[in-house]
């Protein structure tokens, strides 16, 4: 009697079966991510102006419950009161923060920050588009800086906590004026180091 050699699996059908495997679990951690995503969508001309406008979405899995909230980090000069926002939407700007606890963003001091804050009772469950925010300024001209969200946990045994989330966002370019103070510490370092290199040539 002939004994029967089993058959190896075909490499080509092993490597597409590992394929799928990885797409499987790559759609599977993508189901799962929650954010607050604000995307840029344009800089509508406003006399001589520019109305930049934000879509925010909140993704599955996750709500916007009140005190939750978005920054778009270096936004610089903006129109005071130009800002608008879904209702139940708080405004507000400062030149730090306001920044979620669990990411570390990129911000500069001189720059101003945009921030909205959900003040309405009734939470924003995801998947859903929340709306456009907007503020007038006077350029489109565009830049990337930082953007950073804190929402709330929708469902599971964690629902309830807090998850942040950072990415790059389209910002305008801040006017010569406000790079001034940079500059003239940049030009501060440079003018100071000059009588040490002058010491040092002479020792050479």
């Amino acid at each position: 009697m002939k004994s029967r050699i089993p058959r190896l699996p075909n490499p080509a059908f092993m490597t597409r079966l590992r394929l799928f495997a990885l797409c499987v679990l790559c759609v599977g951690i993508s189901a799962t991510r929650a954010d607050v995503i604000p995307t840029f969508t344009s800089a509508n001309p406003l006399g001589a102006n520019f109305t930049w406008d934000y879509t925010t979405n909140v993704t599955v899995d996750q709500m916007v419950q009140k005190g939750d909230f978005f920054t778009i980090y270096d936004f610089g000069n903006f129109l005071s009161g130009s800002n608008a926002q879904p209702t139940g939407w708080t405004f507000s700007s400062a030149l730090t923060g306001t920044d979620p606890t669990f990411v570390k963003v990129s911000d500069n001091p001189s720059l101003a920050n945009l921030t909205w804050t959900y003040t309405g009772d009734t939470p924003i469950n995801g998947s859903a588009l929340i709306g456009i925010f907007s503020v007038v300024t006077d350029t489109n001209q565009l830049r990337t800086a930082d953007f950073a969200a804190q929402a709330t946990r929708l469902s599971g045994p964690n629902a309830g906590t807090k998850i942040d989330n950072i990415g790059s966002i389209s910002v305008p370019v801040p006017e010569f004026s406000t790079l001034l103070p940079i500059i003239g510490v940049c030009g501060a370092a440079i003018v100071g180091g000059i009588p040490s290199l002058r010491r040092r040539q002479k020792r050479a």
